[in-house]
Parts: structure tokens; sequence; C-alpha cells
């Protein structure tokens, strides 16, 4: 279950992202970077989390912040 899990938010992580970017891929192509995404934005949260703490929850907080600003202003225009 684990793995059907991984594939189907690798796709959906995938799919924003190549969207996000403007970038043309295939289905299967989309599939995998999304996964190899979430397994290293995994890791990276897994390990600012272990590292900081709180601190990491304010770091992940502000780059969520700017990535809702950068949607924005790409809506925007």
């Amino acid at each position: 279950m684990p793995i059907l899990f991984l594939l189907i938010i690798g796709a959906a992580a995938g799919f924003l992202a190549t969207r996000f970017m403007r970038v043309e891929m295939s289905m299967l192509a989309t599939i995998m970077v999304g996964v190899a995404g979430a397994l290293i934005g995994g890791m990276v949260i897994r390990l600012l989390l272990a590292a900081t703490g709180a601190v990491a929850g304010l770091v992940g907080a502000v780059l969520g912040a700017m990535v809702v600003i950068w949607v924005v202003q790409r809506l925007r225009s």
C-alpha cells in the first residue's frame, strides 16, 4: 500500500511541477519526476525537522508562502 500511495502522490506532484515549470513530459517521466521529488523532499524535511525542530516548520512555512505568492503573481499576469 505505501508504494501505491507513493505513486499516486508522485503522479500528482509531477503533474503539478510540470505545469508550474511549463515543461512537457510523458506520463511515465512525470510520475518518475514526482516520485523522485517526493522522496527528496521527504528526506530534506525529515533532516530539517531532526536538525532544527520548530525552525524547520518556520522555514517550511516561509517556503510555502513564497510558492503561494509566486503562483498568485503568475495567475495575475
